[in-house]
């Protein structure tokens, strides 16, 4: 039976920060996410998933952090996609997604792709990427990172602590017989990140990387992202005398010292984790895409990535930010398909299927 689901801006990634208490509580925020965001519909996406037949689980990695996940196999979804922006407010849109339940046995997989969300997300804010690629004959991998959704807590590593962990979720998943055919990982901004850090640490292991909306540089990142977060528009009278008082607390020196901080906690100075070095270190092919209007994590990070990396496929999409891009399923999912279904290290990584909206 078909089921409707509006999911409201589910892969904004990197949002909901406010510090009552200036560039201290940002410290603390930088360390570890300090829940969900408010933009994702948790109880929606779990109403879904329980009409659809899916296998999920726990790992433990060696830094003692419980993983869950949740596995979709191939099949008919007979999937109907609408994305309907909002031109009347930036960074406001929606969509709907319309699907079947399987009723056939499923088929082998032509391959795995592992789903990394981002900050203050879950894996199931990829619910319809998850759909998307399971229906074009993959098995669909999603991961709650450390200190996400129902994993354990533990030290962020903007990227480079998760790649360990997903390092150990793919030896425990491959075991378990859930990682079948060749490996593809796929991260969205945060995810991006981590998903560019895990093929450099799982090597020949991982065929291809789509990175939607990676940063470059953490440290730069969040001071690009911060200002921008103080300054869009306020939506409530409430709001509008929050980001006042913010704007007059997080000056530059606060936000330095919330950054330096929150290195010195996570014993790991953030503008140290460096996603270009590890990128240019990656043997798979990658797909890097990002969006021309990006004021998250401004366009300039994705071309430093390209930059890095000369063997990695860029693409910059125009017209999206980094709350749109990921949400353009319809736009994005035919060259991701036809990325994953060419694109090979063992035989070649060809040029991207041009993007049609």
């Amino acid at each position: 039976m078909r089921r409707a689901l509006l999911i409201l801006c589910t892969c904004l990634l990197l949002a909901g920060f406010a510090w009552p208490d200036g560039g201290s509580a940002l410290s603390h925020r930088l360390v570890a996410p300090g829940g969900a965001s408010p933009l994702l519909p948790t109880a929606r996406i779990e109403q879904a998933i329980a009409r659809l037949p899916h296998r999920e689980g726990r790992v433990a990695t060696s830094a003692g952090v419980s993983l869950f996940w949740r596995a979709f196999d191939p099949g008919a979804y007979r999937l109907d996609y609408a994305y309907r922006p909002d031109g009347t407010q930036r960074g406001r849109m929606d969509f709907s997604l319309d699907f079947d339940a399987p009723t056939a046995r499923p088929v082998a997989p032509r391959g795995t792709v592992l789903l990394l969300h981002g900050w203050m997300m879950d894996g199931g804010s990829l619910l319809p990427w998850s759909l998307q690629l399971a229906q074009a004959g993959y098995r669909t991998i999603s991961l709650d990172l450390r200190n996400h959704g129902r994993s354990g807590a533990a030290p962020s590593g903007y990227g480079l602590r998760e790649a360990r962990d997903v390092a150990d979720a793919v030896a425990a998943l491959r075991a378990q017989g859930e990682i079948v055919g060749p490996l593809h990982v796929m991260g969205v901004s945060y995810g991006a990140a981590t998903a560019i850090f895990s093929a450099r640490e799982l090597g020949m292991q991982v065929d291809n990387v789509i990175a939607i909306e990676s940063f470059a540089n953490a440290g730069h990142a969040i001071r690009d992202m911060v200002p921008h977060l103080l300054h869009k528009a306020p939506e409530t009278v409430a709001q509008q005398f929050t980001h006042r008082w913010l704007r007059w607390r997080m000056d530059d020196q606060a936000l330095e010292r919330a950054i330096a901080t929150a290195g010195e906690a996570l014993e790991l100075p953030l503008d140290k984790i460096d996603v270009g070095a590890a990128l240019a270190q990656v043997p798979a092919c990658v797909l890097l895409v990002h969006g021309r209007e990006d004021e998250h994590v401004p366009v300039a990070h994705g071309r430093a990535l390209a930059a890095a990396a000369p063997r990695a496929h860029y693409v910059e999409v125009p017209g999206e930010d980094h709350i749109s891009l990921p949400m353009r399923l319809d736009l994005l999912a035919p060259t991701v398909i036809d990325w994953l279904d060419n694109a090979s290290p063992k035989r070649f990584c060809p040029q991207p299927l041009a993007l049609t909206a």
